[in-house]
């Protein structure tokens, strides 16, 4: 009787312990994937003043790697093939340019909307990638920062396209000709809901696919902390997936820059 009391007690003592542990690592994954007042790094440990969160410290970092990027490391010589870093810059902004902005928009709204999709992609990428370096976080795990990225689509989509179209052509757009006109009074009101839709779809696909995705990553590491030893193959899945978010960083940047030139392209053009 003595040793099963001894056996339940060490049992009990097993699953409060596993509990705790647990629990601790749900804490540390939950402080790597949301926003904060402090910078934790293996480095430093920063507290920011009550204005500044973590995520606004990578956007602003972010904004400066790409200045420096293409305003000190690009290298452009009239007559010569561009070389290195210069070349791998080009070849991204040809493919963006030409691959999405003008084969969505056309030739001429393509190349002037250019600019707006080229930072769309290089900033995205840029916050993506930051995110798997151990110094920084992934802003664009925030759905605060995914929400401005969608707003600004939204705002050419109506706006843009109420420049481009003139207001008349614009409210037309959703009333496609040879519908019946109490069909309109229910089709009306749903594309223009649609318009909506679309952005918190954009909002809400590149928040979900980059959070997650870190979540995935911290608790298989977590799992050392809760199983030890026996946990050991997670690190390794961890670690594959990992790399797995290098090219999750640049596929995110893609689809968010291919679908914002579609919905603009849709509202600039909408006889196609």
């Amino acid at each position: 009787m003595t040793n099963k009391t001894h056996i339940v007690e060490d049992l009990q003592h097993a699953a409060h312990d596993a509990a705790d542990r647990a629990h601790y690592v749900n804490q540390w994954v939950m402080h790597h994937v949301t926003d904060s007042g402090e910078w934790h790094t293996p480095l430093w440990s920063l507290h920011l003043p009550p204005w500044m969160s973590n995520n606004a410290v990578m956007l602003i970092v972010a904004c400066l790697l790409l200045v420096v990027s293409f305003g000190a490391f690009y290298r452009y010589q009239k007559g010569k093939a561009p070389r290195g870093w210069t070349n791998a810059l080009e070849v991204l902004v040809l493919f963006v340019r030409n691959e999405i902005s003008i084969a969505y928009l056309g030739e001429k709204d393509g190349r002037k909307m250019a600019p707006l999709f080229l930072t769309f992609f290089f900033f995205i990428l840029t916050c993506n990638l930051m995110g798997l370096c151990p110094l920084f976080s992934t802003a664009t795990g925030n759905i605060n920062v995914t929400f401005g990225l969608a707003s600004v689509t939204f705002f050419f989509m109506v706006f843009g396209a109420m420049y481009v179209n003139g207001p008349i052509k614009f409210f037309k757009a959703f009333a496609p000709e040879g519908v019946p006109w109490p069909i309109l009074i229910i089709l009306m009101p749903i594309e223009m809901i649609g318009l909506v839709i679309k952005c918190v779809a954009l909002t809400i696909r590149l928040f979900a696919n980059m959070l997650a995705g870190h979540i995935v990553v911290f608790s298989l590491v977590g799992l050392l902390v809760t199983f030890g030893y026996w946990a050991l193959p997670a690190l390794g899945m961890a670690l594959a997936i990992n790399l797995l978010e290098v090219f999750i960083a640049f596929l995110q940047a893609y689809v968010f820059t291919v679908l914002s030139a579609m919905f603009i392209g849709e509202m600039y053009h909408p006889a196609h």
